[in-house]
């Protein structure tokens, strides 16, 4: 299996320095699989290529015992792909081989290993499970041109049409060390296999190598199931941690302070009045394609999908947990297939970019924005505003002016534990109106609860208009 590295930056030669490969000394590495080779089929200021052979011994493999499990003997163990394409036995080589240029590091040129580079990566051999217009899913959004050359299944029969094999080139101006940790992680995936078991140490692999990239991909989803070989909990896992910027938050923790919240405000039934509050917007609206942001159990989406007006709901939420117990009690298995149309259900993070979410006319937010510290804020703020751009947003959040009207509430505090603020009326308006001058929005204010003249209502919606 062959993969080669080439660049003309000036002098090309500086490539050796990042991989801390001399380019006038071959190198060989063993593995437990078989070996590495490193060398450089030209090395000159203008151009520099290195290339990493990899040689697998599948039968090696099967006699120690160090191959997938089976049974022993089968031919499929001996005869094999292995040793010819691009797998996770190459991610293995690179890790090995490239430790420190993967991450970032060069003694000797430090600077350099920090900036984008003209690159271009050549895979002989590279299998694609969902061919070439997965391979683009997969590398275009990271900047990379790709080129791809399919290969027949036997050249000497035509009629049995293309393998799923490709031979694969990406260019693009990157650092090296990205470069090398895009080809670790998405060659497994696209082989969507791997030669060794896998468990929780590969969710803190794909979470190292993955930051700053993997939760704003596109392909996020998928990349993450077929790394860690569709194991759901695993799968589960490392999802949480990346829409949320953080690991899970113990679900009986959630629960409790919901429950918390919940209690404090049942006397005013505030919940089931903001529920009504963005229907009736959503509904004046005129919309018929609905999203809630962050729908948490479901709540909302029960509402709307009793409004013939809505044909297209989704919720989404950062939590796997929430939307299991939104489809349960939702009840989508059973559901009648009309009304099962109607509705789905996304996870995903108010934090990044979603091309999932175009489209859709209107928007909620139901006690959302008081969750986010400032930077997850203003992320949030382009993902709905300028990136999703809905016609109409609903959001509500707390009153804090309202929280001396609640008894069993100690002064100069939140209503929610995990509530990063809690804005004024005037707050409010303030970062409403700066929403608007930034995106093209105009907005209106209204209560939600009962309406103290002094201190307003609980709870404040605004309601943007594009």
């Amino acid at each position: 299996m062959l993969l080669t590295l080439s660049t003309t930056h000036h002098p090309a030669t500086d490539l050796g320095y990042l991989l801390h490969k001399n380019p006038h000394r071959p190198q060989s590495f063993e593995l437990s699989f078989g070996h590495a080779h490193v060398f450089y089929p030209e090395a000159t200021e203008a151009r520099t290529t290195v290339a990493l052979l990899l040689e697998v011994d599948p039968v090696g493999l099967v006699r120690e015992r160090r191959g997938p499990s089976g049974e022993g003997g089968v031919l499929e163990q001996y005869v094999n792909d292995r040793p010819y394409v691009a797998s996770s036995f190459l991610s293995v080589a690179l890790a090995r081989t490239f430790r420190n240029a993967m991450s970032g590091s060069s003694k000797e040129r430090p600077d350099l290993a920090g900036q984008p580079l003209p690159l271009v990566a050549r895979l002989s051999v590279l299998p694609c499970r969902g061919g070439e217009p997965f391979l683009r899913k997969l590398f275009e959004p990271l900047g990379y041109t790709v080129t791809a050359t399919r290969h027949a299944l036997d050249e000497t029969v035509p009629d049995w049409g293309h393998s799923r094999y490709f031979t694969v080139t990406l260019e693009a101006h990157t650092r090296l060390s990205d470069l090398l940790t895009h080809l670790y992680v998405l060659i497994p995936v696209l082989d969507d296999d791997k030669h060794y078991w896998v468990g929780d140490e590969e969710v803190e692999k794909l979470l190292r190598h993955g930051e700053g990239w993997l939760a704003a991909h596109p392909e996020r989803d998928i990349i993450t199931r077929r790394y860690l070989r569709h194991r759901k909990s695993l799968a589960r896992e490392a999802l949480e941690r990346l829409s949320g910027d953080e690991a899970p938050e113990p679900e009986e923790g959630t629960q409790t302070r919901n429950q918390e919240e919940a209690a404090l405000e049942s006397r005013l039934s505030l919940n089931e009045q903001r529920l009504q509050a963005v229907v009736a917007v959503l509904k004046e609206s005129g919309a018929t394609r609905v999203v809630d942001l962050g729908c948490g159990e479901g709540k909302l989406l029960r509402a709307l999908l009793k409004e013939r007006q809505f044909t297209d709901i989704l919720g989404m939420d950062v939590s796997f947990r929430s939307l299991e117990i939104a489809r349960d009690r939702l009840d989508l298995d059973r559901m009648p297939e009309l009304q099962r149309r109607r509705i789905q259900l996304l996870h995903g993070s108010l934090m990044y970019r979603d091309a999932r979410l175009a489209g859709y006319e209107a928007a909620s937010v139901i006690e959302v924005i008081e969750h986010l510290d400032a930077p997850r804020l203003a992320a949030f703020e382009r993902v709905l505003f300028e990136s999703a751009r809905p016609n109409v947003v609903a959001l509500t959040t707390p009153n804090a002016e309202y929280n001396v009207r609640f008894e069993s509430l100690p002064a100069g505090t939140f209503r929610h534990r995990d509530h990063r603020f809690e804005w004024t009326r005037a707050e409010f308006e303030s970062w409403a109106q700066g929403i608007c001058e930034r995106f093209g929005y105009s907005v209106r204010f209204l209560p939600v609860g009962p309406l103290d003249l002094d201190v307003g209502a609980p709870t404040q919606m605004a309601v943007f208009a594009r």
